[in-house]
């Protein structure tokens, strides 16, 4: 369910499907119909289970500063539809959404297609018409038989891997990462974070069919802590880039900024561009995400973790962020997510929780959480804006957590509200 993409379906009268149907032969089909777009794109493609958006972000910033003109695929939305497919930092306007669904339409898309899918092919056609230089493709699930994954990209990116989606991925950390590695392209390399190892076995076993080089951070690269800042080195090229001074909170977003400026070293090699370390450093220090350790509003924090692996990231920060704070949870989780772990996580540096109920029908009954919940201050809470907004006002530091659909739902709401 993306917010407002069915109003161009109904508009273009372009059908598809709000289920998961994972394979490439639908899309494939489609893709061929609109002229192939995505042949036509210099791409990087990043999956895994947590660290995707960040790494992205940190490319994007990369990228801009070295004068590329930069469009980025991400899921799922902020707001709506629109934020999903970005050029230049700019979500595609309606006019431009219209555009793309006029040639969907034309092609004969209707009905062949999930919604992913359909967003998929409307994001290759705008970045072709938008002339982007590099398209930062993000993968919706998995990897292998993600729809995302019909492009040839410059460089493939596996930030994380863990247990995720189960029910479509296995249950197994192997099998995961076997649909992760799926993105892996011959002869194209591959750039991974510190990932389980048997995870890490998988990865190189299918590097290794495809004959892609395999970039590990922590080997061919590094990033180290010092009195001024971050450091990054790259082992094969010698290069040193210190000063680094993240605005992205989080020791952990060291290695999300390590393998993006990795990647960006093979874009540019792709493109024949020049490295810059002074761009680099500013591209690091502006680069910002939303739902990523934010502070919408005085004491409030929005974080996106949803499984156990983001949710101990997140306790990691506020222990570092907010060492002798009281801590409050909001938490909305999906059913289907490692709830009664991820709550387990949170209990380590809260013992006060509320839960509330979000637009998506795959959430959690806040009953359900409630007994999940070992805290001794838990409560249902029906009015999360006016909460919040007390909360700020009396500095009490409040961290709102577990889906990015809640965090999408908390911001739109409290911008409505102010």
């Amino acid at each position: 369910m993306i917010p407002k993409l069915n109003s161009y379906k109904e508009k273009w009268n372009v059908q598809s499907d709000d289920v998961i149907k994972p394979g490439l032969t639908a899309i494939e089909e489609a893709l061929a119909r609109v002229g192939n777009p995505e042949n036509k794109l210099q791409v990087v493609h990043l999956a895994g289970t947590n660290g995707k958006g960040s790494t992205l972000t940190f490319l994007e910033s990369i990228a801009k500063e070295h004068g590329l003109r930069v469009g980025k695929f991400m899921s799922p939305c902020i707001l709506d539809v629109h934020d999903q497919i970005q050029v230049e930092g700019q979500a595609i306007t309606e006019a431009e959404m219209n555009h793309v669904f006029r040639q969907m339409q034309v092609a004969g898309l209707s009905g062949k297609l999930t919604d992913f899918e359909l967003l998929t092919v409307a994001t290759f056609l705008h970045f072709v018409a938008s002339n982007v230089d590099i398209a930062l493709i993000e993968a919706g699930m998995g990897g292998l038989l993600d729809s995302t994954n019909v492009v040839t990209p410059i460089v493939s990116i596996i930030p994380s891997i863990a247990l995720e989606h189960t029910n479509f991925l296995g249950d197994t950390i192997e099998s995961i990462a076997y649909h992760k590695a799926g993105i892996i392209k011959p002869y194209h390399p591959v750039i991974i974070g510190d990932l389980p190892l048997e995870a890490k076995n998988i990865v190189y076993q299918e590097a290794n069919k495809k004959h892609a080089s395999v970039l590990e951070l922590n080997h061919q690269f590094y990033v180290e802590q010092e009195n001024d800042g971050e450091s990054y080195e790259h082992n094969d090229n010698g290069l040193r880039i210190t000063k680094l001074a993240r605005t992205i909170k989080g020791a952990h977003q060291a290695n999300n900024m390590a393998l993006a400026i990795t990647a960006f070293l093979e874009v540019a090699t792709a493109l024949e561009l020049q490295i810059s370390k002074e761009a680099i450093q500013k591209a690091v220090r502006n680069a910002t995400i939303l739902g990523r350790f934010e502070e919408i509003m005085p004491y409030i924090v929005l974080d996106g973790a949803h499984n156990p692996a983001s949710a101990e990231k997140l306790i990691e920060t506020i222990k570092q962020e907010f060492p002798d704070e009281q801590i409050t949870f909001v938490i909305g989780i999906l059913a289907d997510k490692a709830v009664k772990e991820i709550l387990q996580q949170f209990e380590q540096v809260s013992d006060c929780f509320y839960f509330v109920d979000f637009d998506n029908p795959r959430a959690m009954a806040t009953q359900n959480m409630l007994e999940l919940s070992n805290a001794s201050h838990k409560a249902v809470l029906e009015d999360y804006v006016q909460f919040l907004k007390r909360q700020s006002a009396n500095k009490s530091r409040t961290i709102v957590s577990g889906s990015l659909y809640l965090l999408t739902e908390v911001r739109s709401r409290l911008t409505s509200f102010s």
